[in-house]
């Protein structure tokens, strides 16, 4: 027990603790209530379907693609640049990775948009109008390699330092996370800027699960810009969802007087 608080576990305990308040905080203020997305969307069934999905498609894609990559490195095919790295070098090649992998995904997101690819691979995402954290993981196994695939992909192509590959990782795992969350954290500024604008928001790929044919995007809408598959009403829901309040929200959970 003292060693858990002692050093980095103490650190560690406050960080967790921190945390947990916070998000005690914000569920019984109503701070995460007002930023739901689509307030009555989240369905327990749909949860426990997208729960089951996850599980499956873990299980085969993580195998798929961890003996693909163990296969490219054992031939010298995928290597990592293991000497030190300056900052800008790391910088370069994680914003290749970035605006690629953006591009990968908005051009075989879209495809699978189309018959048979839709109804053979890329169904089983929709089914979650509402989405949620788990649907991140709730795809089609093959889909899941797709996007992948990518990883192994640009590092048979690239070789990166070690620093950039502990970059590269933990974005595909928050991104997915983030845009499925279902709900809207940035500000309500953020597509009013041009330095903002173009990094995604929850609001943006939520709205590709409630509207299906818009905002194809993973981690920009710069595609969907260029290509006319924004939503068009994508930023005045965005500015809609962000004029509310904590007030007006509980509020309206209130009980309302007899007329």
């Amino acid at each position: 027990m003292r060693a858990l608080l002692t050093g980095d576990n103490l650190l560690n305990a406050w960080l967790i603790g921190f945390v947990a308040v916070g998000i005690i905080a914000g569920v019984v203020s109503g701070f995460f209530k007002a930023r739901k997305i689509q307030p009555s969307g989240f369905k327990w069934k749909q949860f426990r379907f997208e729960a089951i999905v996850a599980v499956i498609t873990i299980t085969i894609s993580g195998a798929l693609l961890g003996g693909l990559n163990g296969f490219l490195k054992r031939h010298g095919i995928i290597a990592f640049n293991h000497g030190p790295a300056a900052w800008w070098q790391v910088a370069i090649e994680y914003v290749a990775y970035f605006l690629l992998f953006d591009t990968w995904f908005y051009w075989l997101h879209r495809g699978m948009h189309r018959e048979p690819f839709y109804r053979l691979i890329h169904k089983l995402h929709h089914k979650s109008t509402a989405p949620n954290v788990l649907t991140t993981l709730s795809v089609n196994p093959l889909e899941s390699f797709i996007n992948g695939g990518f990883v192994p992909l640009f590092l048979s192509v690239f070789t990166v330092h070690d620093a950039t590959m502990a970059l590269i990782g933990p974005t595909n795992i928050l991104m997915g996370l983030y845009v499925h969350s279902g709900y809207e954290f940035l500000p309500r500024w953020w597509n009013k800027s041009w330095a903002t604008k173009w990094f995604i928001t929850t609001t943006f790929h939520d709205q590709h699960h409630k509207y299906f044919n818009w905002n194809f995007g993973g981690y920009t809408p710069v595609w969907d810009y260029l290509c006319g598959t924004v939503r068009k009403k994508y930023e005045a829901d965005f500015d809609k969802i962000k004029t509310r309040s904590v007030r007006s929200v509980a509020d309206a959970g209130e009980p309302q007087p007899a007329a």
